[in-house]
């Protein structure tokens, strides 16, 4: 087993270099075998079109590397931040200068630099340059493409032609492209920009008045001093960051669990065929999805805060002679009891989503598999572990996981209940911060931005590698098609 796996593993790479080698040659076997269009399309956009007498095919090829090429040679700018190469020789972010200096020959304030523009502008023109080299490409085997059609006596196809195609046989192509500019331009690209952020020494001293925002690049440096303490917030992390850690999977595990099962739990319950009145236990619990959660969250800590309706009645009753620290909101309050709280008010507002997914999945169970069960003398309890259980989780995996992975950076439910708190003192993270509200503490109050990267990094390494490994271990993925 082992022998076969490192076959296969070795069979991909070697495909993946042998797939290299053949665009190389696919490359220069298209130059060298095609037409004066084609190889002029090598250096102008859009030639092999015009050559073929596809014109307008020609002017979007050619307008776009013309577009292309204006922005990187003459530069234009937003705010005294070019892009084009002055953005690429800006990325090393060395030439920079402060804010607030009488210019003498235009008798105004000079505006200092913004190396968040400086980062930003130059990824943005780095793209610039991959969009140019795709087009590049595609401008080329359009070309061919033709020659070859004119080879086997076929005209070039003509910009109705591609049209009807695009609605056809490359719909899919259609309807993609612009999902992965979007993705590009609002998840990528500001991805990698704060990824970077991590690298510099970005935070809140460095941002001065008259748009100048003064930084430098660090390598590791932050990294570091996450382990070696360095600074005032790399002791806190050094000291603080495994505590979050643990407390961030002991919490999304017991928050998916208890809302997985709960949700389970209720809707077998619901769907029992002599429970009256279905419609409305649905509704009833619907309506706690209806609410919004941050509303739902906002009325539970009122509920109980230290003088709201729980605290009074138990005092008024003399059950307790002092009002009791259900959310930690004191430093003073159970870090323990605050914890459990806030996974027992998650169950409200999770449970419902659970059940109602469930109910659908329990419907479409087979039913001959329990009258076959009935017949073999199985319990419910049997039926419950042998055949309920292993469809609902062989169907719900990816929630199940995409509920891991959303637990451990659920902002609302913490931050609204407990804000993080018991505090610490001396610290930014409280008792029952995770490491989603400790970043959001670490980058809007304190400023930190560059360290915030470097904990939403962590973060990201292990959420990404979790949810890689389970699902890759699991019966979903590896019996995708099946049910046993």
């Amino acid at each position: 087993m082992g022998t076969d796996s490192k076959l296969g593993r070795s069979n991909k790479r070697s495909g993946f270099f042998r797939k290299i080698g053949n665009s190389f040659s696919e490359f220069g076997k298209r130059f060298v075998d095609g037409s004066i269009g084609t190889k002029l399309s090598h250096f102008i956009f859009g030639a092999g079109s015009f050559y073929h007498g596809q014109i307008i095919k020609g002017l979007i090829f050619l307008l776009i590397q013309v577009g292309i090429l204006a922005v990187m040679i003459f530069c234009p700018s937003i705010n005294n931040t070019p892009y084009g190469w002055k953005a690429l020789v800006n990325l090393s972010l060395k030439n920079v200068f402060e804010g607030g200096e009488f210019d003498p020959l235009t008798g105004e304030m000079a505006v200092g630099s913004d190396c968040k523009l400086m980062i930003l502008f130059g990824f943005v023109t780095i793209a610039l340059i991959f969009i140019y080299f795709i087009v590049w490409s595609i401008n080329i085997a359009s070309s061919y493409k033709a020659d070859n059609d004119k080879k086997v006596g076929k005209k070039p196809t003509t910009f109705k032609d591609d049209l009807k195609e695009l609605l056809d046989g490359k719909f899919h192509v259609l309807m993609l492209t612009p999902t992965c500019i979007a993705a590009t331009v609002f998840t990528i690209l500001p991805t990698i920009f704060m990824i970077s952020l991590a690298f510099t020494t970005y935070n809140q001293q460095d941002m001065h008045n008259l748009g100048t925002n003064l930084f430098h690049w660090n390598g590791f440096q932050n990294f570091i001093s996450v382990f070696t303490g360095e600074g005032s917030l790399g002791f806190e992390i050094k000291n603080r960051f495994l505590p979050v850690l643990g407390w961030t999977f002991i919490w999304a595990i017991f928050a998916t669990l208890t809302c997985y099962f709960g949700g389970i739990i209720l809707a077998l319950l619901i769907n029992k065929k002599d429970l009256k009145a279905k419609k409305l236990f649905r509704t009833l619990f619907i309506l706690t999805i209806a609410v919004p959660q941050f509303i739902s969250l906002l009325a539970v800590r009122n509920l109980l805060g230290e003088y709201g309706p729980i605290n009074s009645l138990l005092q008024s009753i003399g059950w307790t002679s002092a009002p009791i620290g259900f959310l930690g909101l004191k430093a003073t309050d159970s870090e323990i009891l605050a914890k459990i709280m806030v996974i027992v008010i998650n169950m409200w507002v999770g449970i419902p989503y659970t059940m109602l997914m469930t109910s659908g999945i329990l419907m479409n169970i087979p039913s001959d598999l329990y009258e076959a069960a009935r017949v073999d003398g199985a319990s419910t309890l049997k039926m419950f572990f042998k055949i309920t259980l292993p469809y609902v989780i062989f169907v719900t995996t990816p929630y199940l996981i995409s509920s891991f992975v959303g637990n451990i950076n659920s902002f609302n439910t913490i931050y609204l209940l407990t804000g993080g708190g018991p505090a610490y003192p001396g610290y930014q993270a409280g008792g029952t911060d995770l490491l989603v509200t400790w970043l959001y503490k670490v980058t809007i109050d304190q400023g930190s931005y560059n360290t915030g990267a470097v904990i939403g990094i962590f973060t990201f390494l292990i959420t990404a590698t979790i949810t890689l490994i389970t699902y890759r271990r699991s019966k979903a993925y590896n019996e995708e098609d099946t049910f046993q």
